[in-house]
C-alpha cells in the first residue's frame, strides 16, 4: 500500500493459496499507545516517553533503540494509518488477564506492563489494540482490509508463486527467481525487493541449528510456510542474520484470571516468579529450568474453575486436604511446599510479597483448603506454543544490511524475516510482533519504491 502510494508498481508472490499469512490466523493484537483515540475513548491517558521505555524493557538486552524509538514516536499516526484503511477499534477496555479480548472490546492489557520489575521503571497503560471482531480472531478483519486496500490499488497479488533466491547484479538485488505453475520464472525489479516471508518455526532443522531452545515447544505457532524461505534468501543475497536464537514461549496458565491468585512452584515447592506475569515470560521461566517440575496451585476458593481448566489444557496433577496431603502427593519434598504456603500466605495477608513482588491485586493468599495443583510440566500434556524472533538484519527504514552493517542495494525485509521490535522471549508483549510487521512493513514499501 505505501510503496504503490509511493508510485510504485507492486507485485505480491504468495506461496500459500491465499494471501493473509500468520498474521491473519492470529489473535490480531497490536501494540499502539502515547494516547490513541482508543486509549483516549476507554479514560487512559499514556505517554510516548513511557511507551518507549517499557518497549526498551520488553524487547530485552538485544533491542534495537533507533526502530524502537520510531516505532514509539510514529504510534498515533500508524494508528490513524491503519483506521484509514478500513481498520475499526471498538473502542472499549477489557480489563482482566487474557490471552486476548474474549468480546468485541479493543483495548487490554497484553503484556507485563502491570508485573514487577517492569511496573517499576515504566508507568503502565493498556496497548494492546485488537481489530474489532468477537474473540481471539483480529487477525482476520485486520488483513481482510490491508488487502482488500492493496487490490483497489492495483497491487497484483500472484498466489501458489513460491520464491526461491534473488537475482544479483554486483552488489544489487535487482530480481527474483519463482516457481509458478511448477516452472521457474525470473521477475525483474526495478526498485526493490521486499522479504516477508515469515519466520522458521516450520523448519524443524533451523530451529535446532538456530533456536534450539525453542525445540521444547510443542505447538509451532503460525502458518506452514514460515519455513525461513525469506530469511534464507537475505542470507544468500549477503545479508546478516541476528537474534536467531530468540523466539516468543506462549504458556497460558491463565484465562481464567482467578489463576492469578495462585502460585507457580517447582518439584521442591519453591516459587518461580511473580504470578501475576504475562504468560510469555511464565514460559521462558520455565524453559529456564526445563529438567525441573512446576505445577500452579489454587485453593478451594477457586474449584468452580476445575470444570475450566486453564487455556493452556495443563492436567490436574494432585489434589489434597491440606498442605501437607497436597505435598505428598505431588511427591514435593516434606516440609518444602507447607513452608512456601506459609511465607506467601503471612506476607499476602498484609498486601506484600517480599520475595517475588507480585501485585497486590492478586495477593488474595491460599488459606482456603482443599488444594489443587495443574501440572505445568514440560511434556506433561500442556501447551508450550512457540514462534522465532529471528532475522535479517535491518535499518528501521527496511534496507538489508550485511555483516559489516552496510545496506544491500535493493533488498528489503520486514515482519518475521526481519529481527524488529520483539527480541527476547521473557519481555514479550502480544501486539509486538503485529505492530513491528504493520509498521516496518510501510517503511520497507517507503524505501523501496524510493530507490530507482
Amino acid at each position: 500500500i505505501e510503496a504503490v502510494d509511493a508510485g510504485a508498481d507492486v507485485t505480491i508472490l504468495e506461496a500459500a493459496s491465499a494471501a493473509g499469512g500468520s498474521t491473519a490466523m492470529a489473535g490480531g493484537l497490536i501494540y499502539m499507545g502515547g494516547g490513541t483515540p482508543t486509549q483516549k475513548a476507554c479514560g487512559f491517558d499514556d505517554d510516548i516517553e513511557e511507551m518507549y521505555k517499557y518497549l526498551m524493557l520488553a524487547s530485552g538486552p538485544d533491542a534495537d533503540p533507533a526502530k524502537v524509538r520510531l516505532y514509539c514516536d510514529r504510534t498515533l499516526e500508524h494508528y490513524d494509518w491503519l483506521t484509514s484503511q478500513g481498520v475499526e477499534f471498538k473502542p472499549e477496555y477489557y480489563p482482566h488477564k487474557h490471552t486476548n479480548t474474549p468480546n468485541e472490546a479493543a483495548l487490554m492489557v497484553t503484556g507485563n506492563e502491570e508485573a514487577w520489575p517492569y511496573v517499576e521503571q515504566a508507568k503502565p497503560a493498556p496497548r494492546g489494540h485488537k481489530p474489532r471482531i468477537k474473540g481471539d480472531h483480529g487477525g482476520i478483519p485486520l488483513m481482510h482490509n490491508l488487502i482488500k486496500r492493496a487490490e483497489e490499488k492495483g497491487v497484483n497479488f500472484l498466489c501458489d508463486a513460491r520464491a526461491l533466491t534473488t537475482i544479483k547484479e554486483g552488489d544489487k538485488v535487482v530480481g527474483i527467481v519463482v516457481r509458478i505453475d511448477g516452472q521457474e520464472r525470473c521477475i525483474k525489479a526495478k526498485r526493490g525487493v521486499i522479504l516477508t516471508g515469515g519466520g522458521f518455526i516450520m523448519n524443524e532443522e533451523m530451529v535446532k541449528q538456530f533456536a534450539p531452545r525453542l525445540s521444547m515447544g510443542n505447538y509451532p505457532n503460525g502458518n506452514p510456510n514460515d519455513t525461513g524461505a525469506g530469511i534464507l534468501m537475505g542470507m544468500g543475497a549477503g545479508g546478516a542474520a541476528i537474534n536467531m536464537h530468540e523466539g516468543f514461549i506462549c504458556t497460558p496458565f491463565y484465562p481464567p484470571h482467578q489463576f492469578l491468585d495462585g502460585i507457580v512452584v517447582n518439584g521442591r515447592g519453591q516459587r518461580i516468579i511473580n504470578e501475576d506475569v504475562y504468560h510469555g515470560r511464565m514460559g521462558s521461566a520455565i524453559f529456564d529450568k526445563p529438567e525441573q517440575r512446576y505445577f500452579l496451585i489454587i485453593d478451594s476458593r477457586h474449584f468452580e474453575v476445575l470444570e475450566r481448566p486453564p487455556k493452556g489444557g495443563y492436567p490436574l496433577a494432585g489434589t489434597g486436604e491440606s498442605a501437607r496431603e497436597l505435598e505428598a502427593e505431588l511427591n514435593i519434598p516434606q516440609g518444602e511446599l507447607v513452608k512456601t504456603l506459609g511465607i506467601y500466605n503471612r506476607f499476602a495477608s498484609q498486601g506484600e510479597d517480599p520475595l517475588f513482588h507480585k501485585a497486590s491485586t492478586y495477593l488474595s493468599g491460599l488459606d482456603k483448603p482443599p488444594y489443587a495443583a495443574f501440572e505445568l510440566t514440560l511434556g506433561a500434556g500442556g501447551f508450550f506454543a512457540v514462534m522465532t524472533f529471528g532475522g535479517l538484519d535491518t535499518l528501521p527504514t527496511g534496507e538489508v544490511l550485511n555483516a559489516s552493517k552496510q545496506v544491500i542495494p535493493g533488498l528489503y525485509a520486514a515482519g518475521r524475516n526481519s529481527a524488529g521490535l520483539p527480541r527476547c522471549a521473557e519481555g514479550y508483549s502480544s501486539g509486538m510482533s503485529i505492530g513491528d510487521a504493520t509498521f516496518f512493513g510501510r517503511m520497507a514499501g517507503k524505501s523501496a519504491a524510493g530507490h530507482a
